[in-house]
């Protein structure tokens, strides 16, 4: 019997993302750690499981023989072998079953495999066509009674792929987490450009078979594919899985008619869906996507995630960084409109875990900049939606304890700051603390610059940090003290980048005091 550790498990998934595979007619179905004469790659895009409950959890694949150009599997049906084990050898095989990959859905499926046992690891993986998938590991949450006493997360997100390489995917899958949130900016939109570290694979993309190629390129990264063997994911979307900085139907410069551009709204989320671990109730209806949802983890922690760019107002006073006009004060306006403002708000008020967790994606702590003596703004952030804010804080508010943590991205900086009632009032009560993540790879190298940090700071006594690196946070969360480590890399324009703790912060539940580690 061969034993898997957990790390030969991640060494073994990567083999064979890129190995090449036998014909199941002239010999085994799976060669690793070298390339096959013969091309057969079915699972070249990897596995992935995400949004586990306490019975169960999604498990992803898409078979692809030529991810880059269509997938290459013609429009036949294809069925598809699952199997779940208790064990990292698979000699005790708890679930399985089949699935029909379809070409109406690029080959994808979402298992969504019940039956299982709460707050446990399992390993799973696919078989189709005589040829087996990479392993995957994945986890179970706690029972929703449990009282359990840790909750490890990952944040990321924005891995803008011209930018650089996913080397923070590396390091991430080498920790121990029981799940990662991933909160937005998955893919980019843009055109290939040249003298970059890494290139595009086409014009911006705006059409299905454009979005489908594109996530393709992206998911054929190694270091990508290892996080998501790892580990189960919980992803939301931001605004380069559609278009930069759209807004509901609104496409970025105004220029497109609604309707056309819920068109390329429809492709881009269905491609999303094809490519992520969703279960079915996320699938798309044309351009509407069922994003927000929530996530329990037994008597510790309740995870909303949020979607802040399906029903949002059109952004006001529109010059990104500006002076705040009187439209980004209109009390109409939403960033999570009514419907899912009304479901985050009996969310929090009828909740009866420790903890509370926003996971969405862009930063709510208000960051004001100083520019020729006037304090301006991010209008595409919630500081250009005060009055939904405000509503926001309030439905916090209401459930009258500590323990309010939000997980946030989109800025490409780490952030760490308290959520104030009033953020010109710095003796103003504390709702709760915010994490904002940097990116995995956008912007390239990014930097540590303490000139810019003691700026901000100066600017908005309610943050405590900021840093321009490459990496992602990792949450740590008990009863009473959740602590984030800020982990960064020095370089991502060149692959091999070192992994190291820039800063740590932790919260004391019962007070919403944030302290440095």
């Amino acid at each position: 019997m061969i034993k898997w550790t957990r790390r030969s498990v991640l060494r073994r998934s990567a083999a064979l993302s890129t190995v090449t595979f036998l014909s199941p007619v002239i010999g085994p179905a799976i060669v690793s750690g070298a390339r096959a004469a013969s091309s057969n790659p079915l699972f070249t895009l990897g596995v992935a499981s995400g949004d586990p409950w306490p019975d169960s959890v999604v498990l992803w694949t898409r078979l692809a023989r030529d991810p880059l150009d269509g997938g290459g599997m013609g429009d036949t049906p294809v069925a598809v072998n699952w199997e779940v084990a208790a064990d990292e050898g698979f000699q005790r095989i708890v679930q399985k079953g089949t699935a029909t990959a379809r070409v109406e859905e690029a080959h994808s499926v979402h298992v969504e495999a019940g039956g299982l046992e709460p707050h446990r690891w399992y390993w799973y993986r696919f078989n189709a066509m005589g040829v087996e998938s990479a392993v995957g590991r994945t986890r179970t949450a706690p029972a929703l009674d449990a009282s359990n006493d840790r909750l490890r997360l990952a944040l990321a997100c924005c891995q803008h792929y011209e930018h650089g390489h996913y080397t923070a995917y590396r390091h991430l899958a080498e920790e121990e987490f029981d799940l990662v949130l991933h909160v937005g900016d998955y893919i980019y939109e843009y055109r290939a450009k040249d003298d970059r570290p890494r290139r595009h694979n086409s014009a911006e993309v705006k059409t299905l078979d454009a979005y489908r190629n594109r996530y393709a390129l992206y998911k054929l990264d190694p270091d990508l594919q290892a996080a998501h063997a790892a580990f189960p994911w919980a992803a939301v979307p931001d605004d380069h899985e559609v278009e930069n900085d759209y807004a509901n139907d609104i496409e970025e410069h105004g220029r497109q008619a609604p309707e056309d551009f819920l068109k390329r709204r429809a492709a881009a989320y269905k491609a999303y869906y094809e490519h992520l671990p969703f279960r079915r109730g996320a699938r798309p209806n044309g351009p509407s996507m069922r994003l927000h949802r929530p996530l329990r983890f037994g008597k510790l922690a309740s995870i909303n995630m949020l979607d802040t760019r399906q029903y949002r107002t059109d952004q006001k006073c529109w010059a990104k960084w500006s002076p705040r006009c009187d439209a980004a004060l209109d009390p109409l306006a939403t960033m999570l409109g009514p419907d899912q403002e009304s479901w985050l708000d009996t969310a929090l008020t009828k909740s009866e875990t420790h903890w509370d967790i926003l996971v969405q994606q862009v930063p709510i702590v208000e960051r004001g900049r100083m520019r020729d003596g006037q304090l301006m703004h991010h209008m595409d952030k919630w500081d250009g939606y005060v009055g939904a804010r405000q509503r926001l804080f309030h439905s916090i508010q209401r459930r009258e304890r500590g323990g309010l943590v939000a997980l946030s991205g989109d800025v490409h900086e780490n952030w760490v700051g308290s959520l104030k009632a009033d953020f010109g009032d710095p003796g103003s009560s504390t709702l709760g603390t915010e994490f904002v993540g940097t990116s995995i790879s956008s912007n390239g190298d990014g930097k540590d610059t303490k000139k810019s940090r003691q700026r901000m700071i100066e600017a908005n006594p309610h943050l405590r940090f900021h840093n321009g690196q490459r990496g992602y946070a990792r949450c740590e969360i008990t009863a009473d003290t959740w602590r984030t480590d800020c982990r960064v890399l020095p370089y991502v324009k060149k692959p091999g980048a070192p992994i190291s703790t820039r800063a740590s912060f932790v919260v004391d539940r019962k007070s919403n005091r944030l302290e440095s580690a």
